[in-house]
């Protein structure tokens, strides 16, 4: 080794001048050699963060569990699969995103969306043992974005006791005694003077006209809310809402979730103006369902705070409408496309109209009760609707199902989609068959195989509401009117249901 050092010594003393070798008798280093060492280090540095980052991409698709995960990708670290499951999809089917990696996986797979490891479940045994488990296994959950979006005090994300008391108050409601005592005569009224104003123009938006007849007329039960121009800003702000709702979470001017996020914030103003104004009147009669609510929290002692009622009306507002504005919609379009159901839903409101002594009279529970075929029409169009893509929920500890593990604290999303559209649960899903729903027991909560309104504690409280607005918009529609398409009516779901060019039709009276 020696004769190499003497040699390396006698390069380094030629290459150097003579006033650069010695200072304080130690050998100075080159800017040549301090600029190859800097070099050495930045690739030291580069590689060592390469390798942290392998390591932590690693550790983001192969999460510790103590058991075996169910298959699938976790996607890239942080947004995840976040991109795939919001791209559009134009087609009334079930999602790319769920199809095909139900293909590949299975019915029971992983991912990540919007940086929460989710469990999708596409099968209907698990599904309903998710449902039925709810505040022994798991609890309602929605990613950090969509409770930015209703409200950290929303009803969804309330448990136990609490979402107890406030399900309780919304059936004061939209329970059975005041839907048959109020709410059927208000909703069939509504519907009638809706399609008689619509027919007197060359054409309606459908989804447009639906869901502002439906908001006004539960706004007002609601909020004692009133059509008027002054008014008017707060449906503007649920309609500005409701288009980035479910949307890529991107919170900067000029997104939809931006446009979201600015909806709730002005249609909160509004409420909170409300209730500050109904607070300091103690005078004040009980009008509407605000009322009720705020006399809750007069109490000694009461239950709500103001934020949880305010969320509240805000998410109620929101359910009321949007949810059957759009199964109404596409189910006026499949209609449209199946004018032998037509004939046969027509035979039987035609029917309950020669059976009344007065023909224009408005319907009875009895003759909503009847109506058989239209409960199956009804049925067909919101299995076909899936207007929720999923229903979610979080594993209070870890879950042994199906041969797999799901770890504490991840999400599970039920995707009712998947089963409604199984051809092993529906022969051939995507046809509108209400048929199929012929001598079958009338489906009053969730189950394995239906679940277009939720299903176990949280099966939806305005299910009665919305098949009777249903019901009483199609005796309007097929008794009084024919109609046909002027344009639009193409599905987009991205992933919720969307008309991006919306539905528009001609109505014209029956002769």
């Amino acid at each position: 080794m020696q004769p190499y050092l003497q040699l390396a010594s006698l390069r380094l003393a030629t290459t150097i001048p003579l006033s650069q070798k010695i200072f304080s008798g130690k050998l100075l280093v080159t800017p040549e050699a301090m600029a190859a060492m800097a070099y050495i280090v930045l690739w030291a540095a580069a590689l060592f963060v390469f390798a942290a980052l392998l390591h932590w991409v690693y550790r983001w698709n192969h999460p510790k569990a103590n058991g075996k995960l169910p298959p699938g990708s976790l996607g890239i670290p942080l947004l995840g699969e976040t991109m795939q499951f919001f791209a559009p999809n134009p087609s009334n089917d079930l999602s790319d995103f769920v199809k095909n990696r139900v293909k590949r996986y299975g019915s029971i797979f992983k991912t990540s969306i919007v940086g929460r490891p989710v469990v999708v479940s596409a099968d209907p045994d698990m599904n309903y043992f998710v449902f039925q488990q709810e505040g022994k296994l798991f609890e309602s959950w929605y990613p950090d974005t969509f409770t930015e979006i209703f409200g950290r005090d929303n009803v969804g994300s309330l448990h136990g006791f609490m979402y107890k008391y406030l399900k309780t108050l919304v059936l004061r409601l939209y329970g059975q005694e005041n839907l048959k005592a109020v709410l059927l005569g208000e909703t069939d009224a509504a519907c009638r003077g809706s399609l008689a104003a619509w027919a007197a123009q060359p054409s309606v938006e459908l989804k447009e006209g639906i869901s502002t007849m439906i908001f006004n007329l539960t706004a007002k039960k609601l909020i004692g809310y009133e059509p008027s121009k002054s008014s008017e800003s707060l449906r503007k702000n649920f309609v500005a809402f409701i288009r980035g709702l479910i949307s890529f979470p991107i919170n900067i001017p000029g997104t939809a979730y931006h446009e979201c996020m600015e909806g709730r914030k002005n249609a909160m103003k509004v409420l909170k103006g409300m209730m500050k104004e109904r607070v300091a009147d103690p005078n004040r009669k009980c009008e509407d369902f605000f009322d009720h609510v705020i006399q809750e929290l007069r109490r000694e002692k009461p239950l709500l705070t103001e934020t949880i009622a305010l969320d509240l009306m805000f998410v109620l507002l929101f359910a009321s409408f949007e949810t059957t504005a759009l199964a109404l919609t596409l189910g006026v379009k499949l209609l449209t496309e199946n004018p032998k159901v037509v004939d046969a839903l027509r035979e039987e409101h035609d029917a309950v109209v020669r059976n009344r002594k007065d023909p224009d009279a408005p319907v009875t529970w009895a003759e909503y009760r009847s109506m058989k075929f239209t409960n199956q029409v009804i049925m067909e169009m919101v299995r076909l609707a899936n207007i929720v893509p999923g229903i979610f929920r979080k594993a209070l500890q870890d879950v042994e199902i199906k041969g797999y593990t799901i770890p504490a604290g991840w999400g599970i999303m039920v995707c009712p989609p998947a089963v409604h559209l199984n051809p092993e649960i529906y022969e051939d899903p995507l046809a509108f068959n209400p048929w199929r729903w012929q001598d079958k027991p009338e489906i009053t909560g969730g189950t394995k195989h239906f679940m277009a309104f939720g299903g176990g504690l949280r099966f939806c409280v305005g299910t009665d509401l919305s098949r009777v607005l249903m019901a009483t918009f199609i005796h309007s529609l097929v008794t009084k009117y024919s109609w046909r398409t002027v344009k639009g009516g193409n599905v987009v779901r991205t992933p919720g249901l969307g008309f991006p060019d919306g539905f528009h039709i001609q109505l014209v009276p029956r002769s």
